[in-house]
């Protein structure tokens, strides 16, 4: 693992190239090993981890009434008991953790590019929560593409950062970047939501998967994971 931790009763952390790609449609290997590997090494039953059809949307998915393959790029788990996962490699994961005023926990996960970002994906994932009785939440941003990092061309930059401030950046050798750690960060905090960060740089951090690097023949594609699950009682 990359990160890992506990928040109450759930366990939750960022899987690094380590724990190989997690993922069927991109880069190669043997994914779903890989997935029941991390299973067995976490204490979780094998297959248990949700995964998600990403498309850079802003649609939340309600792990608990899901089947077969959904296409969303955030999950909620009202009871807290379905073990989530997110895919990624430059985009943010970020892990949810809510407390009702009874005391019960519920979790979710969220993929946190830039379309999802700009889409309002973590704003959707905090209303989700809040409509499921949740009073306090803490979220953590887990890897991605640094703001020394992330470059875009100008015109891009000109018009995404007008309307959102936080995304402003510049690139370690001058060109325009953008910020996407930041701005999650602004949209969570603004919404009430207590914020903790897993560093890391996707692109410079040769333990994570890059897309940005593996285009440009500097590593391997794949994708890795964020994850929350609940504690063996």
């Amino acid at each position: 693992m990359w990160w890992q931790s506990e928040a109450g009763r759930f366990g939750l952390g960022f899987t690094s190239r380590a724990a190989g790609n997690l993922a069927h449609h991109a880069g190669s290997g043997d994914a779903a090993a890989h997935r029941l590997q991390l299973e067995s090494e976490l204490g979780v039953r094998p297959r248990a981890f949700r995964y998600l059809n990403q498309v850079h949307s802003a649609q939340v998915a309600d792990a608990s009434a899901a089947t077969g393959t959904v296409t969303a790029d955030a999950w909620i788990s009202p009871s807290g008991s379905e073990p989530l996962a997110i895919l990624v490699a430059d985009c943010l994961p970020v892990l949810f953790c809510g407390e009702r005023v009874d005391g019960s926990q519920l979790s979710a996960a969220a993929h946190a590019g830039r379309s999802g970002l700009l889409s309002g994906v973590l704003e959707h994932t905090v209303a989700a929560l809040r409509q499921h009785g949740a009073s306090g939440i803490t979220a953590w941003i887990g890897p991605g593409a640094c703001a020394d990092c992330y470059e875009v061309p100008q015109e891009m930059f000109d018009q995404l950062t007008a309307a959102r401030p936080a995304l402003a950046s510049q690139t370690r050798w001058g060109t325009p970047g953008l910020n996407l750690r930041a701005e999650a960060r602004s949209v969570l905090e603004t919404s009430a939501v207590t914020v903790f960060e897993a560093d890391g740089c996707t692109i410079e951090d040769p333990d994570l998967f890059s897309h940005r690097a593996s285009s440009a023949g500097r590593g391997p594609e794949g994708r890795f994971a964020g994850l929350i699950w609940p504690l063996a009682p």
